[in-house]
Order: C-alpha cells, then structure tokens, then sequence
C-alpha cells in the first residue's frame, strides 16, 4: 500500500492562512469539467488544510504523475495515464461486471502535466469499482491518429483486467469484451527467498503452456489447467532435474480472438500470443477466484518453484499486440496514441513483421519505457528469472520498420539494474524477413534461441549427409556464432524441440505436417521441420520402426546435454507426448495439445534416461563450460572423428566424436567424457585416444540398449581391444575416464 505524502502545491496552506482560488473566465469555465472547491481538515496534515476540487461528486486532487496506472492510498485511489496527442481524458468508473460506467470523471487541465494525466480520487474502495478512460483528439487514420471519445480503453498498466475470468466464455449476447481493470493489492510476503541467479550455461530449461501441462484428466491434479495445477507437479519437475522453467504466455490475452469451430470442435487462440494486457497475468489461469489480489496465485506458484531449485522465465511478446491492423479493435493503445504505440506505414497503415496485424513501435521513447517498466514490474512483483523475447528482432527495428545497429530498446532492458541480472532470451528473428541469429545485438547481456543447433542439429541425427563437421560445431558450443572472448556460448540456448512445431516423438514418427484440424487446409506450420518417420508415417505397430524411433529420441536428448550452452525442451518430450503430427497447433486447446500424462506409464524408459541425461549433465560441469585444466593436461576440447583427434569431416562422415577434459566439481581429479554419435544406418568403429595417469574408458551410456538405473552398459560394448570400440547403427555412446 502506498502511504501518502505531503507536498507543497496550490492545493497546501499552513493554518491560519486565507485560501484563495483565481476564478477561471466564464468562457473557459464552459468548456471545462464542472469542478467545485471543497475544504476539509486532514488528519494526515496534522496542523495543515487541505482544499480539495470535487468532480461527479467526488473529491478530487491531482495523482500521483511519476505512478502509472492505478494504485491504492491511505485516502483513495490515485490515477495516472499518458497521451500525447489527446485533447482530453475521462475516468470511467463501473460497478464490478456492471457494463455502463457509474461515474464519469474528466482530467481537469490542471490535472494534465505535460502528457501525463493524473487525479487522485477520494474514498474509493476498491473492491467496488472497476475503471477504464476515454480519450478524445484528433481522427485522423492517414496520419495515425484514432482518437475516437466514446471508445472505453483499457489502462495499459492495468494489473488486472476483468471480464475474462472463465476460459473460452464471451460476454452475453456473443459480444466483443470490453477491458475495464481493478485495482490489485500487492502484499504477497516473499518474505527472504533469493534469486536463484544460475548461469545461463548452467540451465536445463523445460519450456510448457500452463493450461495444457495439466488440463488433461492423466495429469492428475485436482487445479486442471491453471498455475496451481502446475505447482501440484513440481514434485514431478524436481525429481526429472531441470532447473529452470519456461512459460508460454501468462499475460492478459483473449483466447476468444479468432476463435472459430471446425468439423465440431471449437478452436481458439490456445498459445496466447496475442496480448490484451502486459501489466496483468491472465486470470483464467488462475484455479480459485482472486478479486484484486490477482496474481497471488502466480506468486505462490513461482515462490514453490524457486523455493525448489527451480527459476521461471517469462515467455514475453513486446512485438505485437491483440489489437491487430486497420480492421482490429481499438481497446487501449490504438485510442490512447496509435501513431506512437505501432509502426505504421506513410498512409497509416500497420507494418505487419510479427504475422499477426501490427507491429509495436519498440524504439520509440514512450514505448520503450514502458516496455522496460514492465520487465521491471514482473521482476518485483513476481520475482522472475528471466524473459524469453518473441520475434525478437521487431524490437531491434525502427519506427520505419528498419533495422538499427544499437536498438535503444535493447540497450535499455540490458542496462537497466533492476533487469541486471536477468536472463534475456531473445527469438533472434521475425516475420519480416530479419535473421539475426549469431548476431542479435547482446552487450554480452542477450542470450539468443539458437535455432541454428536445432536445424542443423535435426539434420545431422536423421543421417542426413555433409553435416557432421557442423555438428560437431553446434555440439561446442557454435564458436561459429559466438565469439569465445565475448559472451561465448552463454549466449546459445541449444533446443531441438520447442512449442513452435513438432514435438520430438513426432519429429520421428511423421515426416509431413498434419494441420489439417486447425482449418486452413494443411497450408499452415513450417514445411521444413527436418523430420523423418522412421518408415512409417504416424502411429504403426511396427516394433522395428517404433526401437528406432525411441533411440532416435535418445540420440536427441543425449547432444543436447552434451552440448555447450542452455538447454532447452518441450515439456512432454520425456515421454514422448505427441500432437499426431501437427507442427503448428496455436489453436488446439484439446488432447493435441494438451500433455497426456498415460504416456509416461508407456514411455517411462525415455523418461528415467532423460532424468540421468540431465543429472550427468549437472553432475559434470565440463560438459556446459570452463573449468580448471585436466592435471593429465589434455585440451578442454579435441575431436576425434573415427580415430584420435581427427577433426576433419567431408560429405561422407556419419560419426563424431567430441572429448571434454577439465576438472571435478571437488576440484580433485579429472573429469574426462567421451561424446560419440553414429548417426548412419551400418555400425562404425571408434578409436578411442588412449587415456594416461592409470585411467580407462568406462561406457555410462548407449542408446542402442533400453536404460536401466542397474545396466552396466561397459558389459554391453563391443570392444577391439582397450581403445576400439564397435558403435551400433544410429546409436549415441558417451563413455567415462575413471
């Protein structure tokens, strides 16, 4: 709660002084709010009088202007709100879930300073009222200008928004919603939980969708669909390793927008990638009801979490908004300052780099603080770890829609020290072409989504010829990409799977797209996934095809944690969750989407080899970064395709090999890994490099096996000898110096 303080204005007097008030010219007085002059002692002024304006009945004063939004105080409830190119504003005032205003309030011109408007409102509780403003100005689209009095526009640093409450319900008579706010009590005690402040290389990221890891009967959970079904499984999360948790979108967004049914069944917008509110969590996340303490349930989810070993990154999306273009509605940003808020063209119309109507204006100065005040608001009122960017690279355009080289945007959220030590992940592209992949500016602050690793990656473990040696290249670390004397592989999140296209189960279960239920005729999703089925398209009885696949699955995770920088996956990949083949399933809020927690009964092998994948990988740091030099002083890093430290390739080459050699985490010996891929349809031999100080090779892994937590694999190898190895037909085998 915000405890009021006095300031010297017009509106203070020291006591026994006369009050005098210049009477406005009786032209002006026409055209402004009726405003009547009130005085009242004040407890909180001690000896002092205040004289308060009273407006529709209310007494009035100026707000506090450097507060944007709402926000509760000892006497009322202060708002404040920026246009520049309004002529006027008006507070709206409802009664909650009451669709026509109570009480209209319009900004005094002395309220308004600069482009700020802000008034303070007396004896509002606010458990009563729901708000929202007018704005009146100039119409004029060609210019951008689309100002429109009788439009309700929501408070764009509203920390909650109503009339969403309930998942895939649109107002009475099918209406559009219209977005009023509440005012939130921020008093959740975090009481000394730390930030958990892990090192990006350090991170095993499990990226998920609120509602889908739980909405589904298998998974259990008494709260389906919500943060607090989430939290009921973080049990399950600590016990599979990761570290860190991704959430797709958890802002306000209107999973009614574009909804439409399809051969019977009714589709929305599943993934939320469309934002009605930046400031507020989307309350149909939530299990229980939670009036003007929206977000408690968000905030205990994420205390758990991190109370866990666990940090949460923010899947964000400042590229774009719900309003989309010309023919989208005006709710907020569009009516407060179009020209501003988006990118438009010389007639007014939208740049359309995101794919879905506008584009936001990133670089302009208002838009650009209030994009790192919100990053700031989720770093203190919920504690986050981090941001995930989409389509990044609209936030390094322009207001013409050209890239710059130093984004100010960019520059700020690095900077700025309440941000300092958050994670920020940018989707180093969009859909305008920009690509920027390896060179997404950084200030060794910006980590990217390298979706270099997951293309190349993809290729190299179907078999498919000449990728070997880049391989090898992504598995380090991608130097290629990120220069070692800079931010290095910190800033590679390595992935193969993520929400955006299939998962892995059908990476090698279908070798076309299946769209066809979200209703576009399969022309929609990616047409380039670098699948393989395997040889047999989706589910097949087949017990040959299905022991491939699951070793392919295998051969996946295991690069993945083999290799240098963040991991990432899709929540449902360790145990092989599928969505029959749909690569692009933002509307599928069904079976599709949702994780089906039977198959973790069925796939429970690729399960615990995941959960010791990601062990092994915490277990050895030499694995994800630097450590001290090996005292038997072999290189940090040496490849050996084949034969020892061979680190040529040609068209040919189907097996690599990368040796790490560093020091424990004890700091008291070395620790020695042996990395081994063949990704070619015949066995191929290993020469093994010859080990000194009285050390052999022991194997820990290989995916040509079923994985037990009781297998001695060593007893399984096909060895020529201490140093030769036979490596079975796309199989992967990671061997130990012990």
């Amino acid at each position: 709660m915000i405890q009021w303080k006095e300031h010297k204005s017009r509106y203070y007097i020291p006591k026994g002084k006369e009050t005098t008030t210049p009477a406005a010219p009786a032209a002006a007085a026409e055209a402004k709010p009726e405003v009547s002059m009130i005085e009242r002692p004040d407890n909180t002024l001690g000896t002092m009088l205040q004289s308060l304006d009273v407006i529709a009945g209310f007494r009035v004063r100026p707000g506090y202007f450097r507060m944007q939004g709402a926000h509760q105080t000892v006497s009322g409830v202060s708002f404040t709100i920026n246009s520049l190119g309004a002529t006027s504003c008006t507070l709206l005032l409802f009664r909650p879930e009451e669709p026509e205003p109570y009480a209209r309030l319009p900004f005094p011109e002395t309220y308004r300073i600069g482009d700020t408007y802000s008034m303070l409102v007396y004896g509002l509780k606010i458990e009563e009222f729901e708000y929202a403003f007018q704005m009146d100005g100039p119409y004029d689209p060609a210019r951008g200008l689309l100002f429109n009095k009788d439009n309700i526009l929501l408070d764009p640093y509203a920390e909650a928004v109503t009339g969403q409450r309930n998942w895939g319900e649109k107002p009475e008579g099918g209406k559009d919603f219209v977005y009023k706010a509440r005012v939130v009590r921020n008093d959740f005690d975090w009481g000394n939980l730390p930030q958990l402040n892990y090192s990006m290389e350090d991170l095993v990221i499990y990226e998920t969708h609120v509602r889908g890891f739980t909405k589904d009967a298998s998974s259990g959970v008494k709260a389906k669909g919500t943060f607090e079904g989430l939290r009921e499984k973080i049990p399950y999360l600590k016990d599979l390793g990761i570290n860190a948790v991704e959430l797709m979108p958890i802002f306000e967004f209107d999973e009614m927008e574009s909804a439409r049914v399809v051969d019977g069944v009714q589709l929305y917008n599943y993934w939320g990638y469309n934002t009605v509110c930046f400031f507020a969590p989307n309350t149909s996340y939530n299990y229980r009801t939670e009036h003007h303490h929206e977000g408690n349930e968000l905030k205990r989810l994420i205390y758990d979490l991190k109370h866990n070993g666990i940090e949460v990154i923010l899947d964000v999306v400042f590229n774009h908004t719900a309003e989309g273009n010309e023919y989208g509605p005006s709710f907020s940003f569009k009516g407060i300052d179009n020209n501003i808020y988006y990118m438009l063209t010389p007639d007014g119309k939208y740049y359309n780099f995101s794919g879905c109507g506008n584009a936001m204006n990133c670089n302009h100065p208002v838009v650009r603080h209030f994009i790192i005040e919100c990053l700031r608001h989720w770093m203190i009122e919920y504690r986050v770890d981090g941001f995930r960017f989409d389509l990044a690279s609209i936030m390094g355009r322009d207001q013409n829609g050209a890239p710059m080289a130093n984004p100010p945007v960019l520059d700020g959220i690095a900077f700025n020290p309440i941000l300092s030590k958050a994670k920020l992940i940018a989707e180093a592209w969009d859909a305008g072409g920009m690509y920027q992949v390896g060179s997404f500016p950084s200030w060794n602050r910006w980590s990217e989504w390298n979706g270099r690793y997951r293309d190349d990656m993809r290729r190299f473990l179907k078999g498919d010829e000449g990728m070997a040696g880049i391989a090898v290249t992504r598995i380090i670390g991608s130097p290629d990409l990120y220069n070692s004397d800079g931010w290095g592989h910190n800033a590679s999140v390595n992935f193969i799977t993520c929400h955006d296209g299939f998962t892995l189960y059908d990476l090698y279960s279908y070798n076309q797209k299946h769209n066809e239920k979200n209703g576009w005729n399969n022309t929609d999703g990616d047409n380039n996934g670098n699948t393989w089925n395997c040889g047999a398209e989706g589910e097949t009885d087949d017990e040959e095809v299905n022991k491939l696949r699951r070793r392919l699955i295998k051969n996946a995770f295991a690069a993945l944690m083999c290799s240098r920088g963040a991991a990432m996956f899709f929540a449902g990949d360790e145990f092989c969750n599928t969505q029959f083949g749909n690569n692009n399933a933002y509307c599928q809020d069904n079976i599709t989407s949702w994780l089906d927690w039977n198959r973790l009964e069925i796939y429970q092998e690729i399960h615990d080899f995941v959960r010791f994948m990601i062990a092994f990988r915490k277990k050895h740091p030499i694995l994800r970064k630097h450590t001290k030099e090996a005292a038997c002083q072999l290189p940090e890093i040496s490849i050996h395709n084949g034969y020892p430290y061979n680190d040529c390739t040609d068209y040919n080459t189907h097996m690599i090999g990368v040796m790490y050699a560093g020091r424990n985490l004890t700091d008291t010996g070395d620790d020695i890994i042996f990395y081994c891929m063949n990704s070619y349809w015949e066995p191929l031999t290993m020469q093994l490099p010859v080990l000194t100080n009285g050390m052999e090779w022991k194997v820990v892994m290989n995916t040509y096996f079923e994985y037990r937590d009781d297998i001695d694999f060593s007893e399984l190898a096909e060895m020529f000898g201490p140093n030769t190895m036979r490596i079975p037909p796309r199989t992967t085998v990671i061997l130990l110096a012990v």
